[in-house]
């Protein structure tokens, strides 16, 4: 009788816990997710003095926000017009601003302080951009005004986040020195509009930089401007600055090393014309060397017959002017795998129709052994393969042979079949692929009208992204045809090319030279699987 009672109360007991439990469980605790993220800019309640103050006799502002804010890069996106000689003193006091000159302010004068994107919300860091607090120490406040549009100058594309700063003409040897004191940002739209301004003659610039300090002073930013000066009398609207980069004046190697196969690499700051390297210590080694440039002549290999050296110096020319001499050491325990690796122009193992195969080897090529290539037809072995050289390289070979629509081939090369000139042999090479047929590729023509034939054009094929497919130099009208495209979306482009050396040149801004004029078609051609399109291309002529 004992033992049912305690049965009865264990099984009561642990109804009364499963029953607990569940109540327990269904008013658990959360952790509480925090709400919505905060994506609006802190919000100005009150400014005191008010924003357009005239006849204005204090030395304090305070301006109160909606939250709790932060300044960030203040020195950097904060600037007060005309400059003063020492900056006032920008203090956060909760959820107020708090501004103290530090110096009498001038009779009679506009001030205008620009906060860029520097007062920011607290928790996300959402930049109340381009506020600006304008008072007057006069009766009036100055209120000419420019605006504008910054573009692309290659895309014509408009660029968000753009400065454009303003230089009276008098102070314009600042530029590249110090930061502008009028400057505001382009919208998404490429927009700008710079207010409250006094009558005056000004230059105008734009400039996307990489260290936010608003400086020009690197030829990695993109920077903007007009030839003549602004004659500021009234509003004025309509400015369009387009921005490219510069051509770096001095020439700089801005990497060398030796790669670990014994190739030793150089990356230029810019393109050169007819570059050349030569090397100086040890001088024996200059007779053998085999140097290749990039296509854009912005980078080189070079290969030594040894590497039995502490250090190597080596001049680098263009044009047959010295343009910098470098030097490179290494240890005497570096080792160095010569074996020669190979890529290839087989795309998703797919050869395109009229290609032949194209190899590429790591290191040039000394010899080839043609008993050790092997070609296979649908699994089948066939004879009549022909491996020949490019003329115009060391390193690129071609596997010719007649191929056959939709046959499946597998090309092997065994261990030793190049031989490099400076030591190394392959390992082993297999590639399996099928020749393409002409019917997934589609066909384009434009037919291009020229509005002057006295000068020159730079027809580009661009894809989708942005690459120069293809380019083509005309003066006269006529019809450029494009076989055996891939499918996809293409865009075209017209340099005029001035100086007919056959590519887009960039321009200068202290010497004040504009990059080439570009126009770009505004529509996209797509191009289907065996499909044939005809495009008119009217060029504009120049303004």
């Amino acid at each position: 009788m004992r033992k049912t009672k305690n049965f009865t109360y264990f099984i009561l007991s642990l109804i009364c816990f499963t029953a607990i439990s569940q109540i327990w469980g269904c008013a658990s605790i959360q952790h509480p997710t925090g709400g919505p993220r905060d994506s609006v800019a802190p919000i100005i309640l009150n400014e005191s003095p008010k924003n357009f103050t005239t006849n204005f006799k204090g030395d304090k502002i305070n301006i109160e926000f909606d939250e709790f804010f932060k300044l960030t890069n203040e020195f950097k996106e904060i600037s007060v017009s005309p400059a003063m000689e020492k900056n006032p003193i920008f203090k956060t006091k909760k959820k107020t601003l708090n501004i103290s000159f530090q110096e009498p302010l001038q009779d009679s004068t506009t001030y205008t302080i620009n906060f860029g994107k520097a007062i920011a919300d607290y928790n996300e860091g959402i930049a109340l951009k381009n506020y600006m607090y304008v008072l007057s120490t006069g009766s009036k406040i100055d209120s000419l005004s420019i605006s504008g549009t910054v573009l692309n100058t290659l895309t014509k594309e408009p660029v968000l986040d753009a400065t454009v700063f303003l230089l009276p003409l008098n102070q314009d040897t600042l530029f590249g020195k110090k930061r502008a004191s009028l400057f505001t940002s382009t919208d998404s739209s490429g927009n700008y509009s710079l207010k409250y301004l006094k009558a005056g003659t000004y230059n105008i610039y734009a400039l996307k930089e990489e260290g936010g300090d608003k400086i020009y002073n690197s030829t990695n930013e993109l920077i903007g401007f007009l030839n003549q000066p602004i004659v500021l009398s009234k509003d004025t609207a309509d400015i369009g600055l387009e921005i490219f980069k510069e051509l770096p004046k001095n020439f700089r190697v801005t990497d060398r090393k030796i790669e670990k196969d014994g190739r030793i690499t150089f990356v230029f700051n810019r393109q050169l014309s007819n570059p050349e390297l030569k090397i100086v210590t040890p001088a024996e080694l200059d007779n053998n060397k085999i140097t290749e440039f990039s296509a854009m002549k912005d980078s080189a290999y070079l290969w030594t017959q040894s590497m039995d050296f502490d250090s190597i110096s080596i001049a680098i020319h263009d044009d047959k002017i010295s343009l910098d001499t470098v030097l490179i050491r290494r240890s005497k325990r570096d080792t160095y795998n010569k074996a020669l690796t190979i890529t290839d122009n087989v795309s998703s193992s797919r050869l395109k129709p009229g290609s032949d195969v194209a190899l590429i080897l790591s290191a040039p090529v000394k010899s080839i052994d043609g008993k050790k290539f092997a070609l296979l037809q649908d699994s089948i072995p066939v004879a009549g393969l022909r491996v020949s050289r490019d003329s115009a390289s060391t390193r690129k070979i071609y596997l010719k042979y007649p191929w056959k629509d939709e046959r499946k081939y597998i090309v092997n090369i065994g261990e030793g079949g190049f031989t490099g000139t400076f030591g190394g042999t392959i390992k082993d090479y297999t590639a399996q692929f099928t020749k393409d047929v002409p019917e997934n590729y589609g066909e384009m023509s434009l037919v291009v009208t020229v509005p002057d034939t006295s000068k020159s054009y730079l027809i580009q094929v661009l894809s989708e992204q942005d690459k120069i497919i293809t380019q083509s130099s005309v003066s006269r009208s006529r019809t450029l045809s494009y076989p055996l495209l891939s499918i996809g979306r293409y865009y075209i482009r017209a340099i005029y090319d001035e100086n007919r050396n056959g590519k887009w040149d960039t321009g200068n801004v202290k010497e004040k030279i504009q990059p080439e004029e570009v126009w770009n078609y505004d529509k996209e051609i797509s191009l289907r699987a065996n499909f044939e399109i005809e495009e008119p291309i009217v060029i504009p002529k120049l303004k």
